[in-house]
């Protein structure tokens, strides 16, 4: 797979303006505005002081939350944090392209960081515009001529076309910072380069999202078993005619999913082979887990996988030198019922197997779990990583592709 694009490895940035876009989205405390958790902000500050001690000038462009949402606040805090965690001073400015803004870069030193509004107050940011529309924006005509380089180190944000992650890899050379270049790296590592057998763990609410990855994995070749949890179970028990019962049924039907159990029924017409489905289940009753069978389930809503099956899945999941997970197994942050997911993510780590979590609820169930250091990798972006795993081409990673081969002199 030809996925060839630049890195800060490839350039000098002494004395160079960088525009580099982060993805520090960051839980909020609605009343006070202030950060609750430092994660994203941490994991980025990498590329930033990098780029600093190379004598950059650094330009930070990064979102918060999206109109309408009690989370949708200025970056003024972020800076602090940011500033606490570097060790050094992180310039809040509070307008994007302001003749403020566009001041403050024109005089800054090398080595000095800066952090611009939050760009989705812009109202250009949003809709949904082509490469060429979003190359000729108000943000980027105003923004571009003031730098050297663009940096996207925002992988979590690589599924979006919007115009602080593509526009300015049209008109200024564009580099992957160490968030995007690891991510990367180790998500088309599993696709490349997977040894056999290769084990996909998919289950979470968001069923479409794992459903997708499965069709692809299958129809590729590139999956030896799919073991089937949450939601992506449920669906693929009811194509297979299991009665899951009422409450089960309509659960499905009203996230919206009904049209998945015809993709799931053509799947098992093509894969039974290869799909992986409980033997039994996890039922809420009378607030405590319940474990049936998957032909005996009462009326009553599953939570979680059942013994039998993790017992059945954790024998996969030893077995494989290639994992990637999606999803957690069921309602985890129920008491009693986080066992499916939790029980797969302690195989998971056991395993000797190259193992990827793909961002979302499992991979902060497998932080809280303490396990970031037994997992090969876990992606900090859910939606990006879904997609890329999925055989969809990432908008920001298609503009650094394309910018390396503009720029490969």
């Amino acid at each position: 797979m030809d996925y060839k694009f630049n890195t800060i490895d490839d350039f000098d940035f002494e004395g160079k303006t960088v525009l580099l876009r982060v993805d520090i989205n960051s839980p909020v405390d609605p009343l006070s505005g202030d950060l609750l958790d430092d994660t994203r902000l941490v994991l980025h500050s990498k590329t930033i002081k990098e780029l600093s001690e190379k004598g950059a000038k650094v330009v930070i462009l990064a979102h918060q939350s999206r109109p309408g949402k009690s989370d949708f606040t200025p970056l003024k805090q972020h800076a602090l944090a940011l500033s606490n965690i570097l060790g050094k001073e992180v310039q809040y400015v509070d307008s994007i392209f302001s003749r403020q803004a566009q001041d403050i870069i024109k005089n800054m030193v090398n080595g000095e960081i800066a952090l611009l509004e939050n760009v989705r107050f812009y109202s250009e940011e949003m809709p949904k515009l082509t490469p060429e529309e979003q190359s000729n924006t108000y943000m980027v005509k105003t923004l571009a001529p003031l730098a050297d380089y663009f940096v996207n180190d925002a992988f979590a944000t690589a599924h979006r076309s919007q115009t602080s992650i593509i526009g300015f890899a049209k008109v200024l050379p564009a580099v992957a910072g160490r968030v995007m270049e690891l991510e990367l790296n180790s998500l088309y590592g599993i696709l490349d380069n997977a040894k056999e057998p290769r084990v996909y763990v998919l289950g979470g609410i968001k069923a479409d999202d794992s459903i997708n990855v499965m069709a692809n994995a299958l129809k590729t070749d590139s999956a030896d078993y799919i073991l089937t949890t949450g939601l992506v179970a449920n669906i693929f028990l009811v194509a297979k005619g299991i009665d899951l019962k009422e409450y089960n049924y309509n659960f499905i039907i009203e996230r919206g999913f009904e049209e998945y159990i015809d993709i799931a029924k053509d799947l098992l017409k093509d894969y039974s082979d290869k799909i992986i489905l409980p033997v039994d289940l996890a039922i809420l009753e009378d607030d405590k887990r319940v474990e049936y069978p998957i032909d005996n389930i009462p009326n009553l809503p599953i939570y979680d996988i059942g013994s039998k099956t993790i017992e059945i899945y954790n024998q996969k999941i030893l077995l494989a030198k290639t994992l990637f997970a999606n999803g957690p197994a069921g309602v985890f942050e129920k008491e009693g019922f986080e066992l499916g997911t939790e029980s797969l993510l302690n195989t998971m780590a056991e395993s000797k197997g190259f193992s990827i979590i793909g961002g979302g609820h499992l991979a902060a169930a497998a932080s809280n779990m303490d396990l970031d250091d037994d997992i090969t990798h876990i992606s900090s972006g859910g939606g990006a990583s879904i997609n890329l795993i999925a055989g969809e081409e990432l908008p920001a990673v298609k503009a650094l592709i394309d910018s390396a081969k503009l720029n490969k002199n």
